[in-house]
């Protein structure tokens, strides 16, 4: 079942904005401004999933795919008003996400007639990046053709394995062999293309997962992600673990995988720039997630989906009837939202910036510090020296300035097996 929302403060129903948002947006106009758009219908539910997705027989009265489109426009339509309303300044849209669920479950024609109205209502940037994910079995040489001629540049499949007793495991009831289909189709398209895998199910021996390697890397998509498997309460397979009708996933194992998956892509001319995400060079990463590790701000459309601006989140109502149920009313999607405090900010701050290649900037952190701890540089050079001994950040990044300590803190391959630790240590 989907992971319960955070309850958070209520959203007026006109989706006006707190003041202290509405006083910084001036000051946010070159940020990066994104929207994601969820999409909640998927086949079947597999059975780590615990994303706010359903089946058909999950819907009930008030919600269908036939008439989701026209919701989802509503709440486009909202957000324009909404931000017009509180003087935002004018952002064309820099990226946009369809995610789910699997958006390629409704037409191609109606994905290009959401895009096409956000574009009316925001504008979009000449070299925006447009995304949609697609499960590999709902994407033709047609439906990619399409996608393309609307506007979109990329497609993200959800290949996660490349082995079928892992995929049954999985309850992924896509053909393996329909990864490279839909691979050429969207190439043929002229979009560029990203594969989702998935390491650590239980069962998956390191041969396995060297196999989905060599088998992605072989179809040369211009970035893969990868991701440990993370067992979720209240899903299926947490509950098969319970029951002890499955393994529970091993952290050794994982960690092994995860260096498997550096050696390999690395050896294949991918580069990491995000702790899960490889590509083939800078304009071939996804915009879009840059745009949350960055704080940028981003509206968040469709039943349960977040979303930021200037410090401000919000989340829409989870179940697609109760979230129809608002869009025909004219009111808010958002259930609830919370306004992140100096503290919660500068630690994000620290958390997401460490995740990427690019690192932790030394001085920008020690900057915002004061906010932390009430003044002080809570990052010092004893510190970072700890770090580079102990093999977790890399010696050179961390001493790229005579004034040290104002380098960055970048991750070394064993860092980002441990970033968690690493984070408290510069916290602490």
């Amino acid at each position: 079942m989907p992971a319960p929302l955070p309850i958070g403060d209520p959203v007026p129903a006109d989706g006006s904005f707190p003041p202290p948002v509405r006083d910084a947006l001036a000051s946010r106009a070159e940020k990066p401004f994104g929207l994601y758009v969820h999409i909640p219908f998927c086949s079947v539910r597999c059975g780590y999933c615990d994303f706010n997705t359903y089946t058909a027989e999950d819907l009930g009265p008030g919600a269908s795919r036939d008439s989701y489109p026209d919701t989802l426009i509503r709440e486009l339509e909202f957000a324009a008003s909404a931000l017009q309303a509180a003087g935002a300044p004018q952002r064309k849209l820099r990226t946009i996400f369809f995610g789910g669920g699997t958006p390629t479950l409704l037409p191609a024609e109606d994905l290009a007639r959401i895009l096409q109205r956000a574009r009316d209502l925001f504008g979009v940037e000449e070299n925006a990046e447009i995304t949609t994910e697609a499960n590999p079995d709902t994407v033709t040489d047609e439906s990619a053709q399409t996608l393309a001629e609307a506007g979109f540049t990329r497609v993200s499949l959800g290949m996660q394995s490349a082995v079928p007793e892992v995929l049954r495991v999985l309850d992924r009831t896509h053909n393996p062999d329909n990864v490279p289909a839909a691979h050429q189709a969207a190439r043929d398209a002229g979009l560029q293309t990203s594969l989702d895998l998935i390491y650590g199910t239980p069962g998956e021996s390191l041969q396995d997962w060297r196999t989905s390697l060599q088998a992605a890397i072989e179809l040369r998509p211009d970035h893969i992600s990868a991701y440990s498997l993370i067992i979720e309460e209240g899903t299926a397979m947490a509950a098969k673990i319970r029951r002890g009708q499955l393994a529970d996933i091993d952290s050794d194992d994982q960690a092994d995988k995860y260096l498997l998956t550096d050696e390999l892509l690395v050896e294949a001319g991918y580069h990491w720039y995000e702790v899960s995400n490889y590509s083939t060079g800078e304009s071939t990463r996804s915009q879009h997630n840059l745009n949350y590790w960055l704080d940028s701000d981003w509206w968040g459309a469709g039943p349960g989906a977040h979303s930021h601006l200037a410090g401000l989140r919000w989340w829409n109502a989870k179940h697609p009837a109760a979230y129809a149920q608002r869009m025909h009313q004219g009111v808010s999607a958002g259930q609830g939202r919370e306004l992140l405090d100096d503290q919660a900010i500068v630690l994000e701050h620290l958390m997401l910036r460490l995740r990427i290649a690019e690192g932790l900037d030394i001085a920008e952190f020690n900057g915002l510090a004061a906010l932390l701890r009430g003044g002080g540089e809570p990052i010092t050079a004893a510190t970072l020296e700890t770090l580079v001994a102990e093999g977790l950040i890399e010696a050179d990044a961390a001493a790229a300035s005579s004034s040290w300590p104002q380098g960055r803190a970048v991750l070394t391959v064993k860092g980002r097996l441990l970033a968690d630790a690493v984070t408290r240590s510069l916290v602490e």
